[in-house]
């Protein structure tokens, strides 16, 4: 039996999941990667410590710590996604991608429609486990790092020579992207 966990709860840091609209290459498409990168910062700046993540061609996996009793998961990561999902848009339309548009504009519920949405970019929901020992921690840890080469993924020889993942961070102690003034130790 699965226990219900509330964001609420005592848990301050979480293992994230967010995936673009039918698994469509979104963020790979419009190379987006920099918007997550850019999310990252806000998060920074609000007290939320980014402390392992990937950016896959269409989702984002992330360990996030919220330094702060008073926060919203569901706030964090819908503005995030928010955020991300009119960029997104906007450089499909610059690249007159009228197909993919179309799907998304498609993909709305006559509810959002009437709420002046135009295109679904992500699924509604996202995924949010807390972590709740170290061995889970390491497990999350690992299931990021190692995505990109899992799998149907191929899109590195080695994990660690992923660019848009923490894990060379881990691994070597350096990253192009993974500042480690923006992380904690693990």
């Amino acid at each position: 039996m699965s226990v219900k966990i509330n964001h609420s709860d005592d848990y301050k840091m979480y293992f994230c999941t967010f995936t673009c609209f039918n698994w469509i290459n979104l963020i790979e498409q419009t190379n987006s990667y920099d918007l997550v990168y850019n999310w990252f910062a806000i998060l920074k700046e609000k007290s939320v410590d980014v402390i392992a993540y990937v950016i896959m061609p269409n989702h984002v996996h992330c360990i996030l710590n919220f330094q702060n009793d008073k926060f919203n998961l569901n706030y964090t990561l819908s503005n995030g996604k928010r955020f991300m999902a009119y960029k997104i848009v906007e450089r499909l339309q610059e690249n007159k991608e009228k197909s993919t548009l179309k799907i998304l504009e498609d993909g709305l519920t006559l509810r959002e429609k009437n709420k002046g949405s135009k295109h679904k970019v992500f699924k509604d929901s996202f995924d949010a486990n807390p972590i709740i020992s170290e061995k889970f921690l390491r497990q999350k840890l690992n299931y990021i790092h190692f995505n990109p080469v899992t799998g149907k993924w191929n899109l590195a020889a080695d994990f660690t020579l992923y660019d848009h993942s923490s894990a060379s961070f881990y691994e070597n102690g350096f990253s192009k992207f993974f500042k480690p003034r923006h992380f904690m130790d693990v």
